[in-house]
């Protein structure tokens, strides 16, 4: 099947000359709605390339191919009692291990276990003169150097093709614990600085304001998860000196199920004309001189909003204030493509944009993979 991939590639280099024809490389489709608008290009197809090529529970290590459907791998972890946790996002059912890595999206746990990128250990792709390419391992210590398996990470099918990818995967813990708080986001930045200096087991948090929730009401919940001795701890303590509530247990994964795949009412946009933006920014940020509903996850450092398209430069400049950027996630339902006509994503800094160069020169000489989707 890879080679059928190569093939494609290359019909495509030789016609880029004359017909500047580009690949879009694409999995199950899910993510369709993520990055710059993107042109009629050929498709390639990942999703025949799929399946398991390598399984040790023992070492905490699993490979598969690209086009292997994500609840495919999931399940085959959790047979082992283990999971990806990086929790990473589907949004609908289809979406491949392939485009779980190119998309470089991460859950709710990101802030305390890492992101995708921390736990890749090692890649195969195909670059845009057809060469299948090896990098990594499959054990931690194999990373040195120039780390180009982790550039896969978000790099949104413009380098590269992924072909094959192995991840270093975790034990589900034994503790698993969602506690809730009524506050404020002044408090809840207040709460958040003080128990980063604490040894506690926090897994995710998420603020939802009243503004934009079905609960009506500004709300924090905090998933504790780790030794069941060391949750339940943590749990009687904090809710005793912060007024807090243990939900009930068979409630905490949904909780962060709907919050991972963006399935909680906040993420049901407001009006038709408002996009989904998304504030990255350091954790300690105090909170921002924002109007809008927000859901701040990450224990503060990714921050979502309903905006519309055009108050994009003032998102930006407010977000670069902080030290970050801002990204629209996701185009309204009235205007859908165009509201990204001045790009998704926040420009990057001449340095950055010249490193970024550099790698597609050295991956993609031929742009076969430039879409313009970043």
């Amino acid at each position: 099947m890879v080679q059928h991939f190569i093939d494609q590639i290359a019909t495509a280099r030789s016609a880029k000359q004359s017909l500047r024809k580009s690949l879009r490389i694409r999995g199950g489709g899910t993510k369709d709605f993520y990055g710059n608008v993107l042109g009629n290009f050929e498709v390639l197809d990942t999703r025949s390339h799929s399946g398991i090529t390598s399984y040790e529970p023992s070492e905490l290590v699993v490979t598969a191919r690209a086009g292997t459907p994500l609840a495919e791998l999931e399940a085959a972890l959790l047979e082992k009692n283990q999971y990806l946790p990086f929790e990473p996002p589907s949004f609908a059912s289809g979406s491949t291990v392939g485009g779980m890595v190119a998309s470089g999206l991460s859950g709710a746990a990101r802030a305390s276990v890492g992101s995708v990128r921390d736990h890749i250990l090692g890649v195969q792709i195909v670059n845009g003169a057809g060469e299948i390419l090896n990098f990594g391992g499959t054990v931690m210590k194999n990373v040195a150097g120039y780390d180009v398996s982790r550039l896969m990470a978000g790099s949104m099918g413009t380098l590269a093709l992924i072909t094959e990818v192995s991840l270093k995967v975790l034990p589900i813990p034994a503790g698993d614990a969602t506690i809730g708080f009524d506050i404020d986001q002044t408090q809840l930045f207040k709460l958040l600085n003080r128990w980063r200096a604490l040894p506690l087991p926090i897994s995710s948090t998420a603020w939802v304001d009243g503004r934009g929730s079905a609960l009506g009401r500004n709300a924090l919940f905090v998933r504790l998860r780790g030794a069941e001795a060391a949750v339940e701890s943590a749990s009687a303590q904090m809710t005793k000196e912060h007024g807090g509530y243990t939900l009930p247990q068979d409630r905490s994964p949904a909780v962060w199920r709907t919050a991972n795949h963006h399935e909680m009412s906040f993420f049901t946009p407001p009006a038709d004309d408002l996009c989904l933006w998304r504030l990255s920014v350091a954790a300690t940020t105090p909170p921002l001189d924002l109007s809008f509903p927000q859901l701040v996850e990450w224990q503060g450092a990714q921050r979502w909003l309903w905006a519309r398209a055009t108050e994009g430069a003032a998102l930006q400049a407010i977000a670069s204030k902080a030290g970050g950027h801002a990204t629209l996630f996701k185009a309204s339902q009235k205007h859908s493509d165009t509201d990204k006509a001045q790009g998704a994503f926040q420009p990057l800094s001449p340095v950055l944009a010249k490193v970024n160069q550099n790698l597609r020169e050295q991956l993609d000489q031929h742009q076969v993979f430039n879409t313009g989707r970043i």
